[in-house]
């Protein structure tokens, strides 16, 4: 017997919920030999407001978190990729130019790397912090806080970097407790919707990761300008005028890592959660005046 195939047609992770685009625009994701895999949803600006409204409204939650907490939740995220491996291999298979032994280390790269930045979770305070020298009976003490809510171009393509780019690009960020709107590979976001997936079912509150599919020249732009985003991520926008987001997002303001800043989004690193921190600086008497 010949079983019909079941076309899929996914939606847009925001808040922890699952619209699809308020435009109702959506687009095809093709195979690597150019066939029908599925159909993704084309976000809109109104989607993306709708994402930074989540992201900001889940900033004060996560980042009050201890780091200890966000560091179990992170791990927990990690587990959950681990047993959905054959899914995420069979999706980079079939959406990239992989052979299985390929997408096999990427996902275990991806949970590796998922791993490596849950726990820093309670370090990176101790690492990037400090008890500054001063001349005085003060102590003066620095320590990294949140940048809030950070808008990310993900990598778009490479072996494995709609996975591995992914992760790397969002767990830092989220390590230091920022919440984020991610636009995923135009070409390949399978692994990406996939991961939303992942995050539904996780203890990770809704809002504190927002992932859209579509096209990140159209999206970028609103994210950069957006008032209520604190930071961008450029990493996967080499592709895109990123000078003109760095305008952009100067307007307002904003911290912005760019391509050239943090080319190798797949490469561990402490200098990626420092990214998207302040540093507060408190001093305090000691001693008797």
């Amino acid at each position: 017997m010949t079983r019909l195939t079941v076309p899929k047609t996914y939606k847009l992770y925001i808040g922890g919920k699952f619209p699809r685009s308020e435009s109702g625009r959506t687009y095809e994701i093709a195979t690597r030999a150019g066939g029908f895999l599925a159909n993704a949803a084309k976000a809109s600006r109104k989607d993306a407001r709708d994402a930074v409204v989540a992201a900001r409204s889940a900033v004060s939650g996560w980042s009050s978190a201890t780091g200890y907490n966000r560091g179990q939740v992170l791990y927990r995220v990690a587990e959950l990729l681990e047993g959905r491996r054959a899914q995420f291999v069979d999706e980079l298979v079939q959406s990239e130019d992989l052979s299985s032994r390929q997408a096999e280390a990427a996902v275990d790269l991806a949970v590796d790397r998922w791993v490596w930045y849950a726990g820093w979770a309670d370090k990176y305070a101790q690492a990037l912090g400090n008890g500054n020298p001063v001349a005085g009976p003060y102590f003066n003490i620095s320590v990294p806080e949140p940048t809030g809510v950070v808008a990310i171009v993900a990598p778009q393509s490479g072996e494995g970097h709609s996975l591995v780019g992914l992760v790397s690009a969002i767990a830092p960020a989220l390590v230091a407790g920022n919440t984020v709107v991610v636009l995923a590979s135009e070409s390949a976001p399978l692994t990406a919707i996939s991961l939303s997936e992942v995050l539904a079912t996780s203890d990770v509150p809704g809002g504190v990761v927002n992932v859209l599919t579509g096209s990140p020249a159209e999206m970028a732009p609103w994210l950069a300008s957006h008032a209520d985003v604190n930071a961008l991520d450029l990493v996967g926008a080499g592709a895109l005028d990123w000078v003109a987001l760095q305008v952009a997002a100067a307007e307002t303001l904003k911290r912005v890592l760019t391509p050239e800043d943090g080319s190798d989004a797949a490469a561990p690193s402490l200098q990626r959660i420092s990214a998207f921190t302040e540093l507060k600086t408190v001093w305090h008497t000691k001693g008797l005046l």
